[in-house]
């Protein structure tokens, strides 16, 4: 501090900064509110840096620059002609500034906020937001999710052209999955977006993920639950991921989004789409629509690992759990020493499934003496239903029934392709970044 006193040097200019180690350029920002060790830097990349004051040798100032990071607000403009698409909001951050005294990333969410930071969407569509939550996405859950099905059923019966759903990415592809559940034969796009990367950031995809999913849910023909995000590590366009085979894969690519087990519904790309799969759900005219906003709490999902004991599962039965997903090796494995736990959860009326932690290919629980054994102490095995789609279809089955010939054959029996009678030879590449960006790379260097 007192090196920033002698050199006249303020919050907004532009410093060199000289370490034991290096020499760091950037515009010195406010710290963060009770951090007195550090000076912080946003370098050019577009990144912040904190610097250690006991590392700092000297400080120069090279240049001025007052940084404004408030997202203008504008009227956003009305045009009969275009369709209404309302966006939800739970608290992940689409557009965004960011609070350099706290830390804090301040989303932007009013139509004219929105329209200040991403002004194409005024050519795509009328905007109308409602922030239903503020959290960050690892705190959805069952009670978000029951008023995220009620809140769109409102808002078709009112007439929207479709609904976008401002996500956190973290937890985007089990709201994504417990949606296609809990709202059924929607006449409109449902389509969930996020960001990977904060507005303030170069590298953002916010504006592209928001144009994309709002001309989606503005345009596209597909009346199902969607992720709508980056489809390469590029700027080129997002795919349409179906609900409950989406997962994101990457805790920090932009493409982190991929269809597992099969291939995207499609792609949007400046307002044109291509559709790679002809079953998909419809749009219609009419405001019909079906809200089943039930979830069984009391439902969890047990990742086998190696050598796990059974007291892990026993402490399942003994807290009252009333379904379980297990996420097995291979086929659908788990060890022996799991057996009699798994009996006794059995006979104890505890629903049990197997997905298989692999994520691609199905259980296959009659090649091997384990599998057969599970299914003899009542494991159900689920195909090719991803794990946590099987956690969230479980807690939904067993908010409406709990016989358990009726569960088994609510789980068992496809709602919304979360099993598939097959997999796709290219679904292991196509919608990954795959074929087609790996062909179009390659075109490049023949």
């Amino acid at each position: 501090m007192e090196v920033l006193k002698k050199e006249n040097i303020a919050v907004w200019d532009r410093i060199s900064v000289k370490t034991h180690d290096t020499v760091i350029e950037g515009i010195l920002l406010p710290r963060s509110a009770g951090d007195d060790s550090h000076l912080v830097l946003k370098m050019i990349t577009g990144y912040n840096i904190g610097v250690r004051f006991d590392h700092v040798i000297s400080i120069d100032q090279i240049g001025t620059k007052k940084a404004n990071y408030k997202i203008p607000e504008k009227e956003f403009p009305f045009d009969e002609a275009k369709p209404n698409v309302t966006i939800l909001g739970t608290g992940g951050t689409i557009a965004s500034r960011l609070d350099y005294r706290t830390g804090a990333v301040i989303p932007a969410f009013t139509p004219g906020e929105l329209f200040g930071a991403v002004p194409e969407l005024a050519d795509i569509a009328n905007i109308n937001t409602k922030k239903l939550f503020g959290v960050f996405s690892e705190n959805m859950g069952p009670n978000q999710w029951k008023v995220l099905a009620e809140s769109i059923r409102k808002e078709i019966e009112e007439g929207v052209t479709g609904v976008c759903i401002g996500h956190g990415t973290d937890t985007m592809h089990y709201t994504a999955a417990i949606l296609s559940f809990m709202v059924q034969g929607s006449p409109v796009p449902i389509v969930c977006v996020g960001s990977q990367r904060s507005s303030d950031r170069p590298s953002s995809d916010a504006a592209r993920t928001l144009i994309g999913s709002v001309n989606t849910a503005a345009y596209s023909d597909v009346a199902e639950v969607m992720v709508c995000m980056y489809g390469t590590t590029s700027d080129k366009f997002c795919y349409l991921h179906r609900g409950t085979r989406v997962r994101k894969m990457h805790s920090s690519y932009r493409n982190t989004f991929k269809t597992l087990g099969d291939i995207p519904l499609g792609k949007v790309e400046d307002g044109n789409f291509t559709y790679f799969k002809p079953d998909y759900k419809k749009r219609r005219e009419d405001r019909e629509v079906t809200i089943y906003p039930h979830f069984e709490e009391r439902v969890a999902m047990l990742y086998y690992y190696p050598n796990m004991d059974p007291d892990i599962l026993e402490s399942m039965i003994d807290n009252g759990y009333k379904g379980i997903v297990i996420a097995g090796t291979g086929l659908g494995h788990v060890n022996k020493p799991l057996y009699d736990p798994i009996q006794r959860a059995h006979e104890e009326g505890i629903h049990m499934f197997m997905a298989v932690q692999t994520l691609y290919g199905y259980t296959q629980m009659f090649v091997y003496d384990t599998g057969r054994d599970l299914m003899a102490r009542g494991v159900v095995p689920l195909g090719n239903m991803l794990p946590e789609v099987a956690y969230c279809k479980l807690g939904w089955v067993l908010g409406q029934v709990q016989d358990p010939e009726a569960v088994n054959k609510m789980m068992t029996t496809p709602i919304t392709h979360e099993i598939t009678p097959r997999e796709p030879y290219n679904g292991f590449v196509q919608g990954q970044g795959g074929l087609d960006v790996v062909e179009d790379f390659l075109k490049e260097f023949s």
